[in-house]
């Protein structure tokens, strides 16, 4: 088994830190633990074993029992995935597929294939194979029971589940292929994943908001606003509509709409921010051209439709909220189908 000594956990991913689950994860509170110990492998800590899956949250605990052993809590099981710099993987803060073999869907593999995928703990294939039972329940939302925290797994979103902090909601009576165990030993660190989480209505406009405008402006592009103050010394970008866009629990982004007048041409767009401590920080921007845009909502509430026009006439772009980033797509325009009357997007 590896020791995990004590020390502090930061818990979660603070919010200036990217790609972060808002409504899942903590932001970064500090945990102080103390000491216990964890299997360097998954069940039956083996190097080169088939990890042992297919057993509920019950059956994973009696394995651990029998070796006079536990199941990990989820924060221990962050803790020993962190390290004693709390990085965001376990091997670093920047993301590498290869290292952990992350990214895919893949069958089980012997334990120690991918030996670079490590924590500074000294603690293997925390991601990359099977997803492990943890001790606690999933307290994120109060109207489903009987849910366990899992860690770890794999997946086609890499990048996303696996960090250190990521964590999914499952049935404590549920088997699959792809969920096993690693056991601790020691005390128990009991500390729980804390969060309250507040959902908004998905966008709102602010007709009557004159604070926000002026200080989202110096976000819009470097390129746009030189435009502006080559033709004329007092132009700038300015923003004339400002709309609050909840994407999920407890994310909250500002846009602001505007445009900067050119040599003859407005170029428009959408400034994308997210406030802290009201110092707004720029996520990016949404081009509409030569139109003031305007935005209305789609089928998610982590989709949005930007409108704008060029001289082609009007289009519309998708905004996306990805896991604390935004994507901006390419220029969508109406055309007739067959069948319909009116051209359709």
């Amino acid at each position: 088994m590896a020791w995990i000594p004590p020390g502090t956990l930061i818990a979660g991913t603070p919010p200036d830190r990217m790609p972060r689950v808002a409504d899942e994860e903590m932001t970064g509170e500090q945990v102080v633990m103390t000491g216990f110990y964890i299997d360097v492998h998954p069940y039956p800590n083996e190097p080169g074993a088939i990890p042992t899956t297919n057993v509920t949250q019950a059956e994973a605990e009696a394995l651990c029992v029998a070796q006079d052993k536990r199941l990990c809590t989820e924060l221990e099981w962050e803790r020993a995935c962190k390290g004693p710099q709390n990085t965001t993987y376990e091997y670093g803060d920047t993301y590498r597929a290869s290292v952990c073999a992350t990214g895919v869907n893949r069958n089980l593999v012997p334990t120690g294939m991918n030996a670079g995928c490590r924590s500074a703990f000294g603690v293997h294939d925390m991601h990359g194979g099977i997803w492990e039972w943890t001790a606690s329940q999933w307290k994120r939302d109060p109207t489903k029971t009987n849910l366990i925290a899992t860690r770890g797994g794999n997946g086609t979103q890499g990048e996303l589940i696996g960090r250190c902090a990521n964590g999914r909601a499952t049935r404590a009576d549920m088997k699959r292929g792809d969920i096993g165990v690693r056991c601790c030993a020691g005390d128990v660190n009991s500390f729980e994943v804390v969060l309250s989480v507040t959902r908004g209505t998905p966008l709102v406009y602010l007709p009557n908001d004159t604070k926000t405008g002026p200080m989202l402006e110096p976000l819009a592009p470097e390129d746009i606003r030189a435009e502006a103050k080559k033709y004329d010394p007092d132009k700038r970008f300015v923003v004339k509509r400002v709309w609050v866009w909840h994407p999920l629990g407890n994310e909250e982004l500002m846009l602001g709409g505007g445009c900067a007048k050119g040599a003859g041409k407005a170029r428009c767009g959408v400034i994308v921010a997210r406030m802290r401590s009201d110092v707004p920080i720029s996520l990016g921007f949404v081009p509409t051209e030569r139109w003031q845009p305007t935005i209305g909502e789609a089928d998610s509430a982590r989709e949005l439709y930007v409108y704008g026009g060029d001289d082609a006439g009007a289009f519309r772009r998708r905004l996306s909220y990805e896991w604390g980033k935004i994507g901006v797509g390419e220029k969508a325009r109406k055309i007739k189908r067959r069948g319909k009357k009116e051209p359709q997007w």
